[in-house]
């Protein structure tokens, strides 16, 4: 699969690829983080090898997050994707020292270009808690709308269910500026 870049005005230029064994540390490092594991419990990591062949599944469309070097900064995600409704929701992660700087931001805007364009689908869906001030910057400053709040919605990494904001993208929003 050749990388896809997103745009980069504002923002640290990133690009979307596979997985390879030489990200596996970074991927470890990841699972590893507190943040990480308690909005985004990544439950196969212990075993990255074991978990590079879960989401070559082609049921989900996950990709490596990467700068130019190919360090691997986080991971995207398209997941429950819905071609007859023309949905999808996106989840990420991003590597600890790669926070702050944009990251989650231009991958979100890369990985909507392949569900609009690659994908053909009209809507992106991106959930997460409200105790999650910096996810809720990222869908909005990617041009995603705040569309409700689902009361205790999800159960995350700490066993607590929180409040989660439902934060939606159409193919037809304009971009939104960084």
């Amino acid at each position: 699969m050749r990388a896809r870049s997103a745009p980069t005005v504002g923002v640290v230029p990133v690009l979307l690829r596979d997985f390879t064994e030489a990200d596996d540390p970074r991927i470890l490092q990841t699972a590893a983080d507190p943040g990480t594991r308690l909005w985004n419990p990544f439950k196969p990591a212990d075993d990255p090898v074991a978990w590079r062949a879960k989401i070559a599944d082609g049921v989900t469309r996950t990709f490596a997050i990467t700068d130019a070097s190919d360090v691997l900064l986080g991971t995207i995600a398209l997941f429950d994707v819905d071609h007859e409704q023309g949905t999808v929701e996106l989840g990420y992660r991003v590597h600890p020292d790669a926070r702050g700087r944009g990251v989650g931001t231009a991958a979100v805007r890369a990985a909507c270009a392949v569900a609009f364009g690659e994908l053909g689908l009209r809507r992106v869906m991106l959930y997460h808690a409200v105790a999650n001030p910096a996810s809720c910057r990222v869908a909005e400053r990617a041009g995603f709308a705040l569309e409700g709040t689902l009361r205790e919605g999800y159960v995350y990494g700490d066993g607590r269910a929180y409040d989660e904001h439902l934060h939606g993208l159409l193919s037809s929003d304009p971009l939104s500026s960084p």
